[in-house]
């Protein structure tokens, strides 16, 4: 009997049965047997030693991506191990793999403290050395249950319990040590290597359930390189020091209370900011959409038209007269269910709607910066960034499916420039085509899919390589394909914001129709665009991305004139004066202090320029400004800093238009 392999050269050998991945390696060559640790039968990673079946066969060594996770899934053991080393008695339970690493939760009379952490780690790294092979047996449930039984291990029987009927019970050994597992693992212990660092500790009940026992997690990271770990640990701390929430309140903007929970009180500095980026999408919205506003309360009637009541409901805030709360059995009260509005589709269907619309009429672009509400669960909320009330710079187009193509890549343009005002250059376009469950014919996804493939390659093509693209098969939503626009951070991390995403269902559910050349009424085809997506989020974003160090166009305060003796204030008042007519956000600190720690706290609510006066650059009429970040300070004319700072303070976008502007005076000159 032999086994037919399929190589990635696309060479064909065969083995007799029974050889392993192990077998099959050595077959190649020595040092690639070295270096595998698992091996892919048509894409299934598989323990090395498992026999090998006919199929397309790869072998996996460290430097494949699939290696990651055999990697923390084989720590995650080690770790267990060292901890009934060190502390026997202790219970194992589960301990999965996790994105950027694993965990394990254990039960133990004393709970695991931070302090215990380093003393892990040194025993995982003796285990590590000890370089023992990951062997595997399949167990009886009964075996498995009574082993388990005697070793006091109550939680890994009740886990043997909830594996269904049938089900082989895999047992993997490392040495001595071992435990109930899926697998697949590594060859070895030694394998692992030693880029792996365990990072916290967090209390955990039993399967998630409250009523359950308080088990003690431990979070752990591990990496194929210690490069590797230490890029991400670095990540983990330029992250914590861009924490939004923590910069958030260092610099004044907004804050979270318990009587609002995902709901945000902006302050004053925090609000202009929000007020500037809309500002700023209201100028690059101007000429193109018209701006609309759609009602916050909908009977709930509409929203069963549209389906979210039926599909969203989980999401959804419903609310109707406190009257009607208080007193539901009053035939008197008014009982109606009225939903606040998740998202603004529907409304902007309604207003669609309005009017006969004619072909020669489309498209018809109309934007909001609707306020909407959607549940999430408590858990889940986080600063800015996971919200329960937030502000959706969305957009609808209503168009012909001639029209759609054009459509695409002008919201693509706009998208794009949008970011790249914000700094953000490294951007990824992703076509997320038909899921299994969806509305709308094969003949009317075939051809919405067909027009934003060949967009996609037209992004592709324009941007000259910098817009990387590429294809998420079956993840579009159930009414249409969809465009994700995924922006790079300054620290590397990825935030999906923008869509751009085709409607066959909400057109089609409400009536909506226009009339064509033909005077026929036709269904239009609808476009939801977003950029920012959520306004706060986006915000969120931007203030890790700039570590709170904001482009002085965008900067809540954008100068403090601090004066070093009183005998400036005055020349301090008219410098503010001054700024301020030139359309800057001025702040004055006069107070009876010393000027290092006045620059000392405008640093850390990060102005980006501390403008510095005495009494010689009173009589000069010059001024001294300081830069955040920077220990120097520039002297310039009291001209020539108006200018540079009102040069600044003036956004990408009105840049442009003034350039532009010339230009066109140029050539009419």
């Amino acid at each position: 009997m032999y086994v037919s392999l399929t190589f990635p050269d696309g060479s064909i050998r065969s083995y007799d049965a029974g050889a392993t991945g192990k077998d099959v390696a050595e077959s190649i060559s020595k040092s690639l047997a070295k270096k595998a640790i698992a091996v892919a039968i048509d894409g299934v990673v598989r323990d090395l030693s498992d026999p090998v079946t006919e199929g397309r066969i790869e072998i996996v060594t460290r430097t494949d991506p699939r290696a990651l996770e055999l990697i923390r899934h084989d720590a995650a053991h080690v770790m267990a191990e060292a901890v009934q080393e060190l502390w026997p008695g202790t219970q194992v339970t589960i301990g999965p793999v996790i994105e950027n690493g694993f965990y394990y939760d254990f039960a133990k009379n004393e709970p695991f403290t931070i302090d215990d952490l380093p003393k892990i780690e040194k025993k995982m790294k003796e285990i590590i050395a000890r370089n023992q092979p990951f062997t595997k047996e399949i167990w009886s449930r009964e075996k498995a249950k009574q082993v388990f039984a005697e070793k006091g291990e109550g939680y890994k029987v009740e886990l043997v319990d909830a594996i269904p009927e049938g089900q082989d019970l895999k047992i993997y050994y490392q040495g001595d040590w071992f435990d109930l597992c899926r697998g697949p693992h590594m060859a070895s212990t030694g394998q692992i290597g030693t880029a792996f660092k365990l990072m916290k500790v967090a209390g955990a009940y039993w399967r998630g359930d409250s009523n359950n026992p308080m088990l003690t997690r431990i979070y752990g990271t591990a990496w194929a390189e210690q490069e590797d770990l230490d890029r991400y640990l670095h990540i983990l701390e330029e992250a914590e020091k861009r924490d939004h929430r923590k910069l958030g309140r260092e610099m004044d903007l907004f804050h979270f209370q318990e009587e609002g929970p995902g709901v945000v009180f902006w302050h004053g500095k925090g609000w202009r900011m929000f007020q500037t980026l809309t500002s700023y999408m209201r100028r690059r919205l101007d000429g193109t959409y018209e701006e609309v506003n759609a009602p916050q309360i909908l009977d709930k009637s509409l929203w069963e038209t549209s389906g979210h009541w039926g599909w969203y409901q989980e999401n959804m805030f419903a609310v109707k007269s406190a009257h009607a709360f208080t007193h539901p059995d009053d035939k008197e009260a008014d009982q109606k269910v009225f939903a606040l509005k998740p998202m603004n589709c529907p409304g902007h269907v309604q207003i669609f709607k309005h009017g006969l619309k004619s072909y020669r009429e489309l498209p018809v672009r109309l934007a909001e910066f609707g306020n909407v509400h959607r549940y999430e669960a408590s858990g889940a909320l986080h600063g800015l960034m996971r919200v329960r009330g937030f502000t959706q710079d969305d957009a609808h187009v209503f168009c012909t499916e001639e029209q759609m193509a054009a459509e695409c890549l002008r919201i693509n343009d706009l998208i794009l420039s949008v970011y790249e005002d914000f700094g953000f250059k490294e951007v990824v376009v992703k076509l997320s085509t038909r899921p299994e469950k969806r509305v709308g014919s094969d003949e009317l996804w075939d051809r919405a899919e067909s027009v934003m493939t060949d967009v996609l390659k037209q992004i592709e093509a324009q941007s000259e390589g910098r817009i990387k693209t590429g294809i998420l098969p079956g993840e579009g939503a159930f009414y249409g394909p969809k465009f994700e626009y995924t922006l790079r951070d300054a620290i590397g991390r990825e935030w999906q914001c923008g869509t751009t995403q085709v409607d066959f269902n909400l057109p089609e559910r409400f009536g909506a129709f226009y009339i064509d050349d033909k005077s026929e009424k036709k269904q239009p085809v609808m476009i939801h665009r977003a950029i920012c997506g959520s306004m706060e989020r986006f915000l969120g974003i931007l203030i890790e991305n700039f570590a709170g160090h904001m482009p002085l166009w965008f900067a809540p305060v954008q100068v403090v004139v601090a004066t070093i003796t009183s005998e400036a204030d005055d020349y301090g008042r008219e410098v503010a004066e001054l700024l301020r007519d030139a359309g800057l956000h001025v702040e004055t600190d006069f107070r009876n202090e010393k000027i290092n720690y006045k620059i000392r706290e405008h640093s850390v609510g990060k102005v980006p320029a501390i403008i510095v006066c005495g009494k010689r650059e009173a009589e000069e009429r010059t001024v001294n400004i300081r830069r955040l970040g920077s220990q120097n300070q520039t002297s310039m004319t009291l001209a020539e800093a108006l200018a540079t700072l009102a040069d600044e303070a003036t956004p990408p976008d009105v840049k442009r238009k003034a350039a532009e502007k010339a230009a066109r005076a140029a050539k009419v000159a």
